[in-house]
C-alpha cells in the first residue's frame, strides 16, 4: 500500500476541484422560495462557512460539511488534511467543534479497502487532535476516491463571527500563507522537489483552532477561511456582503516562498483560472501575474480576519503566541467600482 499514489486516481485535487464561484451561483438560483426560520442565524444567503441555528439559550449550533478528492498521495495524510479542512468551517465561525461524521466515496474495484481504512484513520487522528469524536458516517462506491466530514459545532452567539459583517477601516490578516495549490500541482505534475514535499501537507494538516480565540476579540468584525476560491474569492465575498472594498499590499500578503518558483514553472492549478474567470471583473490588479498567487486555490487554508484598529494589538499578540507572523496586508475602504484593489 505504500506504493499507492492517490492523486493518480482523481481528476482534481483538494479544494481545487470545487465548482467555480460563477457556476455555483447559477446552480443555487431557484424559483422555489426558501423556507424562513427566525432561528436560522446564518444560512446560504451570505455564502458563509457554515449554517448557524439559534438554540434559544444564548448559544447556537453550527453545521457544515466539506469533502474532496485526494490532494496528496499518502492515504493517511489525505485523511488528516480533509478532516482539518472540514473542521475549519466551525473555527471560522468562532465556534467549537462537537462531533463529526465521515463522508467516503471509494472506487472499490481499483483501490483496496485497506487504503480507505488509512484515510479514515488519518481523519480520526485529526478529529482526536481537535478533541471531537468521529462518530459514524456514510460511504458509497464511486469512480474516484472522496473523503470529508460533516461537522457539528457550538458557539456563544455573542462570539459568532460571519463573513459579511466587516466595516470600513478594518485591517486584514491571514493565519496561513498562500501557495499550497501551486505546490500540490507541482506534485501532480511530477515537478515537486523532494526537499519541498513536506511544506504543503504540513500547512494543510494544521487545524485552525485559533479561530475560537480570535472570536473572543470584540474588534474582530468578520472572519472566514480561505479555501478553493483563493484569497481574492473569499475577500470578494467578505467585501460584497459587507458593502465595502479592500485595498491590499501584494508584497505583504503571506506567501509560501517556494510556491513562487513552481508558479514560474507553470504549476498553475486549473482552479486558479476558473476563480479569476468568476470574479476577476471585481478586481483591480497592479500586475496580471498577481492573480496566480491571489487566486491560488487553498485546501485547508488559513483564516482571513478583518479587525478594527482598537483590537490590533490584542490580535497580533494572539497570532504571535501561536507562532503566526502578524502581518497586516490590507484594509477595508468605502465600496467603489472594484471590490478589491491590489497595490
Amino acid at each position: 500500500m505504500s506504493d499507492i499514489k492517490l492523486t493518480q486516481y482523481s481528476h482534481g485535487a483538494g479544494c481545487g476541484c470545487k465548482i467555480s464561484p460563477k457556476v455555483l451561483t447559477s446552480i443555487l438560483e431557484t424559483s422555489i422560495p426558501p423556507m424562513t426560520d427566525a432561528r436560522l442565524l446564518v444560512g446560504n444567503d451570505s455564502r458563509d462557512d457554515a449554517a448557524v441555528f439559534d438554540l434559544g439559550d444564548g448559544t447556537a449550533i453550527i453545521s457544515t460539511t466539506d469533502f474532496f478528492m485526494p490532494i496528496v498521495d499518502d492515504p493517511h495524510t489525505f485523511g488528516k488534511i480533509a478532516a482539518a479542512n472540514a473542521i475549519s468551517d466551525i473555527y471560522a465561525m468562532g465556534g467549537s467543534p462537537l462531533m463529526a461524521i465521515a463522508i467516503l466515496g471509494w472506487p472499490v474495484d481499483t483501490l483496496a479497502a485497506g487504503v480507505a481504512r488509512q484515510v479514515l484513520e488519518g481523519g480520526r487522528e485529526t478529529c482526536n487532535k481537535a478533541g471531537i469524536p468521529l462518530s459514524g458516517g456514510h460511504s458509497i462506491d464511486s469512480p474516484e476516491p472522496i473523503f470529508g466530514l460533516a461537522v457539528t459545532g457550538r458557539v456563544h452567539i455573542d462570539q459568532l463571527k460571519r463573513n459579511d459583517t466587516a466595516r470600513t477601516g478594518c485591517k486584514l490578516y491571514l493565519t496561513k500563507p498562500l501557495g499550497v495549490g501551486a505546490l500540490t500541482t507541482a506534485q501532480k505534475q511530477g515537478k515537486l522537489k523532494s526537499e519541498h514535499e513536506h511544506i504543503a501537507p504540513e500547512s494543510m494538516m494544521k487545524i485552525n483552532r485559533i479561530g475560537q480565540e480570535i472570536a473572543k476579540i470584540n474588534g474582530v468584525k468578520a472572519l472566514t477561511d480561505v479555501t478553493g476560491f483563493g484569497l481574492l474569492g473569499h475577500l470578494v465575498e467578505m467585501c460584497s456582503g459587507s458593502n465595502v472594498s479592500a485595498k491590499i499590499d501584494f508584497d505583504k500578503v503571506p506567501v509560501i516562498p517556494e510556491s513562487t518558483y513552481y508558479l514560474e514553472q507553470k504549476c498553475i492549478p486549473g482552479g486558479t483560472n476558473r476563480n479569476w474567470a468568476s470574479y476577476g471583473d471585481h478586481i483591480q490588479l497592479l500586475d496580471e501575474s498577481q492573480k496566480f498567487i491571489l487566486c491560488d486555490p487553498q485546501t485547508s487554508g488559513g483564516l482571513l480576519i478583518a479587525v478594527e484598529d482598537s483590537s490590533i494589538d490584542e490580535l497580533e499578540s494572539l497570532l504571535t503566541e501561536h507562532e503566526i507572523d502578524p502581518v497586516c496586508f490590507g484594509e477595508l475602504i468605502p465600496q467603489n467600482e472594484h471590490l478589491v484593489i491590489v497595490e
